[in-house]
């Protein structure tokens, strides 16, 4: 779409809520830069040269000083989860698409001045996911994954992106997806979804250790405690995140914490293999 003397439009996109000022102009998405712009533009443009395709491609700073981004086509959903959305077959696309993004990653070593995204009011809430294996997404909402054919093929918003294990990037897919949420907070269509059996078909799909799927509900307990923690300091500190928090997140993240903690041991015994 072309606008006065030829110049290409602004489309304003629905972003993350968090955001403000992201476009497309043609076939790129201009975005605000940020402190961690330019490690996040490493990392992508070495996922590229790694043969991981499937994000956002960095192109540079516009002459209004904003980031230039190829733009990713594709459908990205939004909660709640459409149907459509929620079906065994995306839960494998999905894993097989952050083991690509995993496999792609290995062995990358951040510039020594690189710069992490958090929240607001956060940096004094301890990490979960000690002992980095490479920089994994850690952001799989719904809105950061794009769909084509009616399966995820992409990934969007790097902003969280940071030093993490695969076992961390893992359980924060499944809290969005499998969903690791209390029925009562979770899409219509997974009110009364097999959890263990969605977890165990991620598992699959991404090809996960033993030793990962041994790990993995434990870490899930800390993931979901420290969301909890988090929210709540960012509520204090941001109004953005405030509206977050008095819209639900103050009583789905308790309820979540309890809820994995009571199903958290049928989710390691789908895992595992039996004895014998």
């Amino acid at each position: 779409m072309q606008g006065e003397h030829g110049v290409p439009a602004e489309e304003p996109l629905d972003g993350d809520g968090v955001t403000p000022g992201i476009v497309r102009v043609a076939d790129t998405v201009r975005r605000p830069v940020r402190p961690f712009t330019g490690t996040i533009h490493a990392y992508l443009s070495h996922l590229h040269r790694a043969g991981f395709s499937d994000a956002p491609e960095p192109l540079g700073i516009d002459e209004q000083g904003r980031e230039v981004l190829s733009f990713v086509p594709g459908d990205v959903p939004r909660e709640p989860l459409p149907p459509w959305a929620t079906g065994e077959r995306v839960l494998a696309a999905l894993a097989r698409l952050v083991r690509r993004l995993h496999d792609a990653a290995q062995g990358w070593a951040p510039p020594e001045d690189a710069v992490w995204a958090t929240l607001p009011g956060t940096r004094h809430i301890p990490l979960v996911d000690a002992g980095a294996e490479l920089v994994g997404h850690r952001d799989y909402c719904p809105g950061n994954v794009v769909f084509r054919d009616g399966l995820p093929a992409a990934l969007i918003d790097f902003d969280l992106a940071r030093p993490t294990t695969r076992v961390y990037d893992i359980a924060n897919a499944l809290y969005w997806w499998a969903p690791l949420l209390h029925p009562e907070d979770r899409p219509p269509g997974l009110t009364d979804a097999d959890i263990p059996r969605r977890v165990a078909v991620f598992a699959d799909a991404y090809g996960m250790s033993e030793r990962q799927r041994r790990d993995l509900v434990p870490l899930a307990g800390r993931m979901v405690h420290r969301f909890h923690l988090t929210s709540r300091a960012a509520a204090e500190a941001d109004p953005v995140f405030r509206r977050f928090w008095h819209r639900g997140v103050k009583d789905r993240m308790p309820r979540a914490e309890a809820w994995l903690a009571r199903e958290g041991p049928a989710i390691t015994a789908r895992l595992l293999p039996g004895p014998g």
